[in-house]
């Protein structure tokens, strides 16, 4: 045998024998005592292979011409070695310690269930009678949060959330909308009036998709908004999130010709309070989840002030409330 072949050979051996594949002296015996001039080529590896022949003496070196065939019979033996090995004992990853199942995919639902933004998760908290995409559940709360500081009615809040959503049915967002106004959320008759609960958002009329969007931006806004009175001087809000809830209460503290606003969140995570006014702010931030507070003296009439609720850890952009004393 040649020295490339020789060396082919040596560099297998010494691969294998170090991953334990092969049990190389069983396949030395097999290959000892062949005797070329006894043997035609065809049953040398023959023999080479199945182990028939084990004769007692050296192999002695083969005919130059004959040294492929015997390469290509012993590479197909170690072929089958290793398929063998890698059957009885398969590999496993680095983070593994035992062989473990997994399934060929992954369901969609399943997936959806981890959120990539942060406060998507108020939406189950809210009487819809069918869940909205959340990708126009996030565009939806953008767009509220946007009218917040807006002197607008109520319903024309409402009809600049969803036109977006459909841009050329301008006079059915204002007829739904007017139906919307209407109707108590809580009541139950808006739900009466939906699709099943098995229908999903895009197997709903263009009119129901109105609907289901201004039942969610009403609610949006109404969340969002902190109206505070003489006879109502404590507010309270709760907004879930991906990490938790966010609890955030708001009230009026009098003394004598002093009004103070003061504001005390439960956070979920670490994160900032900023609250402010047209000429004033107060900020507070925390380095774990906890309570923060912050107060600001309230020297102007019929003024509005918004709330900033900043968790970085949730998304990038913060929750913003409006409070609107009328005390």
């Amino acid at each position: 045998m040649n020295s490339d072949s020789e060396s082919l050979h040596r560099q297998l051996l010494t691969w294998l024998l170090t991953e334990n594949a092969i049990n190389w002296e069983d396949i030395w015996i097999k290959c000892k005592g062949v005797d070329e001039g006894a043997i035609p080529l065809d049953e040398k590896a023959a023999s080479f292979i199945d182990g028939e022949q084990e004769l007692g003496g050296i192999p002695e070196t083969f005919q130059l011409g004959e040294i492929p065939t015997v390469q290509q019979r012993f590479q197909a033996v170690i072929k089958r070695r290793l398929q063998f090995q890698v059957q009885d004992n398969p590999p496993l990853f680095p983070w593994e310690t035992q062989l473990a199942d997994y399934p060929e995919h992954v369901d969609e639902p399943s997936v959806a269930l981890v959120s990539s933004w942060g406060w998507v998760a108020q939406q189950s908290k809210l009487n819809l009678p069918i869940a909205l995409p959340e990708k126009i559940f996030q565009q939806l709360l953008d767009k509220c949060r946007a009218l917040l500081g807006s002197s607008l009615p109520l319903g024309a809040k409402l009809v600049q959330a969803v036109e977006g959503f459909f841009p050329d049915d301008s006079q059915a967002i204002h007829d739904v909308a007017g139906l919307v106004l209407r109707t108590n959320y809580r009541s139950g008759e808006t739900v009466e009036t939906m699709p099943s609960i098995e229908s999903s958002y895009s197997e709903l009329q263009p009119r129901q998709q109105m609907a289901l969007s201004l039942l969610a931006a009403k609610q949006l806004l109404e969340n969002l908004t902190l109206p505070l009175s003489t006879a109502n001087p404590v507010v309270e809000r709760q907004w879930l999130t991906s990490a938790g809830v966010l609890s955030v209460k708001v009230e009026c503290q009098s003394w004598g010709k002093v009004t103070k606003l003061r504001v005390q969140g439960d956070l979920p995570t670490k994160g900032i309070l900023k609250l402010q006014g047209d000429i004033s702010q107060a900020m507070a931030q925390s380095t774990s989840p906890g309570c923060l507070s912050v107060e600001l003296c309230c020297t102007q009439q019929n003024q509005t002030y918004t709330l900033e609720v900043d968790l970085k850890e949730i998304d990038q952009q913060p929750l913003l409330f409006v409070i609107i004393p009328a005390i």
